[in-house]
Order: C-alpha cells, then sequence, then structure tokens
C-alpha cells in the first residue's frame, strides 16, 4: 500500500510540476545554462514533498523535518495555486481556437474578430511578448495570493457563533455554549505559539463545554508533547471533551490517547457521557474516525454503540471527526453532530471544488432531522494557506426555541 502511494504521489507531482513549468516558460526563449537550472529548480520543488513523505515514513522528527516541510509546503502551495490559473488560461485560449475554427467553417469573410487569430497576424514575437506578459502576471497574481493564504492560516482565526435549535432540547441546557475546535493540526508548522493562542481564545469565550473533533496532531507524542501542553489549560465547568481523527492513527494513536487524557480531556471512543442540570439529562457520544477500523479494527466507528446504555434524554449530540458519520448518527437517533475534516477546502480555487467530493463542507446542515455543523479547522494540513475558507473557532449555542427565519 505505502509503495503504491509513493508511486501515485510521485506521478501526481511530476505532472504538477512539469505542467507548471512548461506552460509558464514556453513563451520564454531561454538560453543554457538558465534552461537547465531553471528545470532543475522546479524538478527539485517537486521532489520536497517526496522528501517530506520518506521522512514521515521513516519517523524522522527533527529540525530537518519542520525545514524541509516548510519549504515542500510552500512550493505546493504555490504551485498547485499557480496550476489552477495556468489551466483555465489554457482552457480560454482552447475554446478561443476552437471558436475560431468554427467561425471560419461558417463564415466566409475574415475571422479577425476571434483573439487567437488575431494574436496569429500580430507576430510571432508581440504573440511572445503578450504570453510571457500574462505569465509573468499570474506568477505575481499568485505570489500574492500564497502570502495573503500564509498570513490568513497563521493569525486569522475567525470566531463563529452559530445557534443551534434542537426539538428536545432540556429547559435547564436552554443557552448551553460548546465550544468546538477541530484539525488543529500540531506539527511541523504548527507549534507552541499557535497552540496558545488557540486556548486564549477559547477560553476567553468562557464556555460551557468544550469540543476538540479530531486530527490534532502531525507527529508522535515525543514530538510534540511540548506544543500541546497548553491545551491543559483550557478549561470549561461542563468537561472538554475529544475524538479522535484520521491522522491520530498515523501518529500512533494509544499513546495520543493517553496523551490528550493527561491534558484533561474525556475521550470519547465510542461512547457517551451523562450532562446533568437540575435533573434533566444531555447525553455527549463520541465515536473514532470512520476510518479507524481500516487500521485498528477494535477501533471501528459506531454511532449505534456508543449509546449501548444511555439513559432517555431530551436531546443527543454526537461528536466525530468526519461529516459523514451523519448517516450512521441519524440511524442511532442522535440530534446533532458536531465534525470537522473538510478544512472548507483550506483555500481557492480548491476551497470551492471540495463539494464535488465531500457532500457536508461547512456550516450547519440537516439530515434526516439529524442537525450536523461542520468546522473549517482551526489549523490547517500541508500548505500553511488559507483563502476562501478562514480557520474557525466554533461558540455553538443551544436552544430549544424555534429560530425566526429573516
Amino acid at each position: 500500500m505505502r509503495i503504491m502511494f509513493v508511486f501515485v504521489a510521485i506521478g501526481i507531482l511530476l505532472f504538477l510540476f512539469t505542467y507548471v513549468g512548461w506552460r509558464i516558460l514556453s513563451p520564454f526563449t531561454l538560453l543554457q545554462p538558465w534552461k537547465t537550472l531553471i528545470w532543475s529548480g522546479i524538478w527539485l520543488m517537486a521532489m520536497l514533498p517526496l522528501v517530506l513523505i520518506a521522512m514521515r515514513f521513516s519517523h524522522v522528527e527533527a529540525t530537518a523535518n519542520d525545514v524541509v516541510s516548510w519549504m515542500a509546503y510552500l512550493s505546493l502551495g504555490f504551485v498547485s495555486i499557480l496550476f489552477f490559473f495556468l489551466l483555465a488560461k489554457d482552457l480560454v485560449v482552447a475554446v478561443g481556437f476552437v471558436a475560431g475554427k468554427v467561425y471560419e467553417l461558417f463564415q466566409s469573410g475574415s475571422p479577425e474578430a476571434v483573439v487567437g487569430n488575431v494574436l496569429d497576424q500580430s507576430g510571432e514575437s508581440r504573440r511572445q511578448m503578450l504570453w510571457s506578459s500574462v505569465n509573468l502576471a499570474v506568477l505575481g497574481l499568485t505570489g500574492v495570493m500564497t502570502g495573503c493564504g500564509v498570513v490568513l492560516a497563521r493569525y486569522r482565526i475567525k470566531i463563529e457563533r452559530v445557534t443551534i435549535p434542537l426539538k428536545g432540547l432540556p429547559r435547564a441546557f436552554e443557552g448551553l455554549r460548546i465550544v468546538q475546535i477541530s484539525d488543529i493540526h500540531v506539527g511541523p508548522t504548527i507549534k507552541a505559539g499557535f497552540v496558545r493562542e488557540v486556548v486564549n481564545r477559547v477560553n476567553a469565550l468562557q464556555p460551557d463545554m468544550i469540543a476538540l473533533t479530531g486530527d490534532l496532531i502531525d507527529g508522535s507524542v515525543d514530538y510534540l508533547a511540548n506544543d500541546v501542553a497548553s491545551l491543559s489549560d483550557l478549561t470549561a465547568p461542563g468537561g472538554k471533551f475529544f475524538v479522535t481523527g484520521n491522522h491520530e492513527y498515523y501518529s500512533g494513536v494509544y499513546p495520543w490517547l493517553k496523551k490528550v487524557t493527561e491534558l484533561g480531556f474525556d475521550v470519547l471512543t465510542n461512547e457517551h457521557r451523562i450532562i446533568e442540570r437540575d435533573g434533566e439529562k444531555l447525553i455527549i457520544g463520541g465515536v473514532t474516525d470512520i476510518s479507524a477500523g481500516q487500521m485498528i479494527p477494535e477501533h471501528r466507528s459506531n454511532p449505534v454503540g456508543s449509546l449501548a446504555g444511555a439513559p432517555e434524554a431530551g436531546a443527543r449530540i454526537l461528536l466525530a471527526h468526519q461529516p459523514i458519520s451523519v448517516y450512521k448518527a441519524a440511524d442511532a437517533g442522535y440530534d446533532l453532530q458536531l465534525s470537522g475534516h473538510t478544512h472548507g477546502g483550506q483555500y481557492f480555487p480548491y476551497s470551492k471544488l471540495i463539494a464535488v467530493a465531500q457532500p457536508f463542507v461547512a456550516g450547519l446542515y440537516n439530515h434526516k432531522g439529524t442537525q450536523l455543523y461542520v468546522n473549517r479547522g482551526t489549523g490547517y494540513w500541508g500548505p500553511p494557506i488559507r483563502l476562501g475558507s478562514p480557520a474557525e473557532i466554533t461558540e455553538i449555542i443551544l436552544t430549544g426555541q424555534e429560530i425566526e427565519k429573516t
């Protein structure tokens, strides 16, 4: 499986970087040794993510890993945005070319109105100059977007406030405030300073309860223990709860479950807790990541089993890393599910394309009467970039009242 993954990754990266290099450089007349030097740099950039994968498989966790991660992820983010713009440009040109040919077939006159033919008549040198200018503009735009994306990912976390009505919510829990954080991905590029900022912002909200819905880390406990230490300072009178995401299983899930417990979280692995106020009950359930059973059979996600022995309660809330767990959560009778995983697509244009693969991307949904809230992620994964999908800390206010639509 790992060998297949590596070969697929190599193929994708070589295609991505080669296409970008070819389309950017094609209008320019490059002499040796510049041509060789530039292409060598492009392929070196393509290899950096593969070096990172090799280091991860070899369990290399050191300063070198952090340095390579920054270089690899920044180059990958830059090139993935650039790839989209170049592909869009080529599609527009292709459509113009086809339109010109169709025009020629059906018109006896000259098709100068077609952009592609105007370019053909303007001379090769002028055409090269035009496309060179376009490519330089695209490079500049991509650079600006990448820089802005880094700032937004690293220093801008949005407090998303949402009121969610639950029909059976007991009166004692009216106005209960749950602060959800998810997908922090503490690792090579997210360190203690970032985590401390998250802790400070969550505590400033003075939540009744805290839910951390998976993908806390990318690395081992030994590597990241100091970076996650401030999570022990998170406080909420109703408790703080944790469920695993897929990345916990890539990083040694059992040591991390122990560590998270030491940080003061109540870890829910296909189980529930009963929260009582004034004699009324609220059920908080939690399941392992939906992919966990493929790696550890006994961790197979089980929303129905998480309610085993649960008493009757006015409302049931499930913490589940992946939004698609809602299908089984609805069957189990949960009223609300809190999830993450998608990052809301993380950055443009992929923040707009993710809906093709994910039925639930970000925000509030309703599936067969079970409400689902999908957090866009408090950190990021891979490229340290966010565009069109801000990092999020969610303040969820529960109410039993119907919310008027305006």
